[in-house]
């Protein structure tokens, strides 16, 4: 019995020498997270801060430059800057830059009317289109690295006016001139999952915040929508309906609590901040731009936070925006192509600016400078 006692005894003092242990080394461990992403963040923000104290410009390399009479309203460039795609009427043109040469490889030509949007997947080495004949198109590389369609998907009744993926590329997120917001999320095959229809005409553009729980649409019926993913669907519901004075061209998350808008033809990018308290958005300042008169809503406005640089294309000015420490927005520098048909795409590290416009005829490539 005394025994069987010093046994359980053993066994009890054993484990709680164990637990005691396993709760150390989970202390531990959480502390040594947190200490990791305090590090992090402490370099990011020095980074930052490096960046703010510093001006830069995007200059033209003259010997880059790209004879192109076709419009071409897209432009994508994947991740490490070796391949960029521009849509010339209804075909993909395919380019590889490596080594500071340019050199067209395909021509990809599924699509029938105009391509509007392209993206790549760069986890999954894909890309995306989206086109005026109201498809969209998944393309992969085949075993002789040319690219081709994988998947169609058909779901939109009128023209694909913007497109936006998820970090994760499993979600696809459209907007079209069929009014409606469409949400496409990848099982086997992707799969329209939920239209959200509150737009009354044209959905102009789209942007996901950085914890990638909200997004936000606006268009061409004055109205900006705040769509949030709630319950234990996941579904995506409309939370908040902002009406302005003039319809809306482009819209973009700066962060989780802040977006940009930018209005036809004004002189001016808005900027909309989220109140803690009620967690709506209001707007809180203007940032002044150069515009001129603007057509169309192509040419999304992209936030490259590694450099705190937004990209936004007004009227005949592609204006390059930095954000300040302090919050301020800075707008540095305005590229005046006396036309407003340019269209183009900034590279996700911001070292490259690709636009295409019909006063020059030409794909031209600039790159990041800091002066």
């Amino acid at each position: 019995m005394n025994n069987n006692n010093r046994i359980t005894n053993d066994s009890i003092e054993q484990n709680r020498v164990e637990c005691s242990k396993n709760g150390q080394n989970q202390i531990e461990s959480s502390f040594n997270k947190i200490q990791n992403q305090n590090i992090l963040q402490s370099q990011s923000n020095q980074k930052i801060q490096s960046f703010n104290n510093k001006s830069f410009i995007y200059q033209l390399i003259p010997e880059y430059s790209i004879l192109q009479k076709e419009i071409c309203y897209s432009i994508a460039i994947n991740h490490d800057c070796s391949i960029f795609l521009v849509g010339c009427d209804s075909q993909i043109k395919v380019f590889e830059f490596k080594q500071g040469m340019i050199k067209q490889t395909q021509i990809l030509s599924k699509h029938k009317y105009f391509v509007y949007t392209l993206n790549f997947m760069n986890k999954s080495n894909q890309f995306i289109s989206g086109s005026a004949d109201k498809s969209i198109i998944i393309w992969q590389t085949n075993q002789k690295n040319q690219w081709i369609p994988q998947q169609i998907l058909n779901g939109h009744s009128s023209i694909i006016y913007c497109l936006i993926l998820n970090n994760n590329e499993d979600l696809i997120i459209t907007g079209s001139s069929d009014n409606t917001i469409k949400f496409w999320m990848k099982m086997n095959i992707w799969t329209c999952q939920q239209t959200i229809k509150d737009h009354s005409f044209s959905v102009f553009g789209l942007s996901v915040n950085s914890q990638q729980n909200k997004v936000i649409s606006c268009g061409y019926d004055k109205l900006i929508l705040i769509m949030e993913q709630q319950g234990m669907n996941k579904e995506w519901i409309v939370i908040q309906k902002i009406t302005v004075e003039q319809f809306n061209y482009r819209v973009c998350f700066i962060d989780n609590n802040m977006f940009t808008l930018s209005q036809y033809s004004k002189e001016y990018i808005s900027v909309y901040e989220m109140n803690r308290i009620n967690q709506q958005f209001t707007k809180i300042s203007d940032i002044e731009v150069k515009c001129g008169s603007d057509t169309n809503c192509l040419f999304p406005q992209q936030y490259i936070n590694s450099k705190c640089i937004l990209v936004s294309k007004n009227g005949q000015y592609v204006n390059l925006i930095r954000k300040k420490i302090n919050g301020e927005f800075l707008n540095q520098q305005s590229i005046h192509f006396n036309t407003f048909d340019l269209f183009g795409r900034m590279s996700d590290d911001g070292q490259y600016l690709i636009t295409w416009d019909d006063k020059s005829n030409q794909i031209q490539i600039r790159k990041y400078k800091e002066q």
